[in-house]
């Protein structure tokens, strides 16, 4: 988990005065206050994949979503409120249990703290793995630990009753019924309310996945799944980047509109400009690079849809959403507003929640559409193309700063071979391993890009040639170690690189084409080793 449970319980504190200020002052206003606050917090649950809280505060949602239209006409009754009022204060609990078992500060949990360079990398998560076999998992638990992933095995009847929640618990299924399985998920569940569940080993059909996914669990794996793919998808989860705030760009020609608009949006932590006239739509985009656009539909001398096609006009805006807000419910205009460049129509006056519910859900389709064009599909790192751009970027900070800065470029020794003698697959299956391993081992402020084939660029900013070079000798002796299983065998592969360094006088191309001299000298005296120009 890459945040302090500290965080969980200052949020879970925000709704509970929520609930409180309508309690005292039962209004609509008040109660639209507490559904705001309560569906932000199970989307920061979510968020933060802590599973079973999130269940708690899902179900609670659900039924306060449905409370709108009573609470709107001053009908809810005290038992629905003594009700609501039992589930919040076990939501409550359960939070203040999970922040008490786990008040340890991730800050405190880094990997090799001994260099600046080094120092502030991703925290170790912990993994059980709960079985009745231990032994065909130690090949997984050793893999595990080279991308800074501990894992625990535990028998069925021995697990630790007073620990630390961890990220995953993997529960090894074999030779149980369905109906068994789900009881254990259900304990398991009530148990750890942070923890992602997967069953491993599990009857694949259709109904019993339902079930178990409906007792709590958050993924299955057929007994026929690979070992591999359970090591990516456990990586997967507990390599999680922090992202950015989601921001929107509200363009509205009533001052009270927009700042209720603005209010909302960061009731959910939504970051938000407003602009009043229409003609500044395309400096606010530039400047402010919103993730969506909020768009009145009728403003002095200019249509929502009249701007929309000017924004429309720029390349660079093509792809950023634009939801429409109108108090006109009339469905030709809201066809046409479709038609002409919009990606949504709300009608005023809005739900608030459901609001923001269609901004996030349109951001996180917007973000992952960019993703797409940024990364590199295999590995998820940033493709050549976003790697150079960064690199630039990272050269100009470098230069108005007068910081550090340094460049590697890595290559996977004998690769070739790899693909020939144990096929496409393990190549692919290398090049991942190494993927996730940079991702795990560098800094949060590190970038790490796929140059091309098996070939990777990193960016350290703030770094010299010396810092980087410790940081990535360490990483290229974790690598040589990882053990590749095929068929009845097993294989391993290193990697060598060379490192440069940023000088006033360089530029990006010059620091790619210094460390790729370095990488060569690194070739040259017998590969799996770093070379580094100062």
């Amino acid at each position: 988990m890459a945040f302090s449970p500290v965080e969980a319980k200052k949020k879970c504190t925000e709704l509970l005065c929520k609930w409180e200020a309508y309690l005292k002052l039962p209004s609509f206003e008040s109660f639209v206050e507490f559904a705001v606050s309560l569906s932000s917090f199970s989307e920061f649950l979510q968020g933060k994949s802590l599973s079973g809280l999130h269940r708690l505060s899902h179900g609670l949602e659900q039924q306060v979503l449905a409370l709108f239209d009573a609470a709107d006409k001053h009908r809810i009754s005290q038992a629905t409120l003594d009700g609501l009022q039992s589930r919040i204060e076990a939501l409550s609990e359960r939070v203040s249990q999970f922040v008490e078992s786990n008040g340890q500060s991730m800050e405190q949990r880094r990997v090799h703290p001994e260099t600046d360079a080094a120092s502030d990398q991703a925290p170790t998560h912990r993994v059980w793995l709960v079985c009745n076999t231990a032994k065909q998992w130690q090949g997984l638990a050793t893999k595990l630990k080279y991308f800074n992933i501990q894992a625990e095995i535990y028998p069925w009847k021995g697990l630790p009753e007073k620990a630390e929640e961890p990220s995953i618990v993997m529960l090894d299924t074999q030779g149980m019924s369905p109906q068994k399985v789900c009881e254990h998920i259900k304990i398991m569940r009530a148990s750890f309310v942070a923890s992602k569940l997967i069953a491993h080993r599990f009857q694949d059909d259709f109904n019993h996945v339902k079930e178990a996914l409906r007792a709590g669990c958050d993924y299955c794996f057929a007994e026929t799944t690979p070992q591999s793919v359970i090591l990516a998808k456990i990586i997967e989860l507990c390599s999680t980047e922090e992202e950015s705030p989601y921001r929107v760009l509200v363009v509205e020609d009533s001052l009270t509109a927009s700042k209720s608009i603005q209010r909302t949006l960061q009731q959910s932590g939504i970051e938000s400009l407003a602009v009043m006239n229409p003609s500044e739509v395309l400096t606010g985009l530039r400047s402010f690079q919103p993730d969506m656009v909020l768009m009145d539909m009728y403003m002095p001398d200019c249509t929502g849809v009249e701007a929309t096609r000017v924004i429309r006009q720029h390349a660079e805006f093509l792809s950023t959403p634009v939801v429409y807000l109108s108090g006109d419910g009339d469905m030709a205009l809201q066809v046409d507003a479709l038609r002409l460049g919009g990606d949504h129509f709300l009608t005023k006056p809005f739900n608030p929640v459901f609001l923001n519910a269609v901004v996030k859900s349109k951001i996180e389709r917007y973000r992952t559409l960019r993703r797409s064009m940024l990364r590199d599909g295999l590995t998820g790192l940033f493709n050549h193309r976003t790697a150079k751009e960064r690199l630039a970027t990272a050269v100009n900070v470098a230069g108005n700063t007068h910081g550090r800065l340094a460049v590697a470029m890595i290559d996977i020794d004998h690769f070739k071979t790899v693909n020939d003698k144990y096929g496409h697959p393990m190549g692919d299956e290398v090049i991942r391993s190494l993927a996730w391993l940079l991702k795990q081992r560098l800094r949060k402020g590190d970038l790490v890009g796929r140059y091309g084939g098996e070939e990777f660029l990193v960016i350290l900013p703030g770094s010299d040639a010396e810092q980087a070079f410790d940081v990535l000798d360490r990483i290229r002796r974790d690598f040589s170690l990882i053990r590749y299983t095929f068929e009845d065998t097993w294989f391993d592969t290193t990697f060598s690189a060379g490192v440069s360094q940023f000088f006033p006088s360089t530029n990006a191309e010059a620091m790619i084409k210094d460390a790729d001299e370095a990488l060569y000298d690194a070739k040259n005296s017998g590969r799996n080793c770093v070379v580094a120009r100062g």
